[in-house]
């Protein structure tokens, strides 16, 4: 557990499950482990996980090889790549979601993003609700 009173600037990689209750810039690397991100933490960071539980803040990149998972005090601030994917009512997102569940979760990580061109018709998602 990275506990309310820490700051991690780095890398952050383990052979464990992971609680952040404190602040992590930079990227967390845990693809085989569950990520969580408790509702006093802050994160600046790219995220790999195989399920990754977001009830604090997250500003980054997530990758979930099985699930990614925002609850409603949740507050997202980049692109998720997951197979399966929760958003609870009352949760802020402001993104892109890319789900293929039909192709395994190794095939979707390694999938080249599409890039969007300046002023393209795209649409942004932006779930907001409460």
């Amino acid at each position: 557990m990275i506990g309310p009173s820490i700051e991690i600037k780095g890398t952050v990689t383990g052979d464990e499950d992971l609680l952040i209750q404190g602040k992590v810039e930079g990227t967390i690397d845990l693809g085989a482990h569950e990520l969580t991100v408790g509702e006093s933490g802050k994160v600046n960071a790219d995220i790999i996980a195989r399920i990754v539980r977001i009830d604090g803040e997250v500003s980054g990149d997530v990758r979930g090889n099985e699930m990614v998972m925002i609850s409603r005090s949740g507050n997202v601030r980049g692109n998720i790549t997951a197979p399966r994917m929760t958003l609870e009512d009352g949760a802020i997102f402001k993104g892109a979601i890319d789900m293929n569940p039909g192709e395994p979760a190794a095939k979707v990580a390694l999938a080249p993003k599409a890039s969007v061109e300046a002023g393209s018709s795209a649409p942004e998602l932006d779930l907001k609700s409460g």
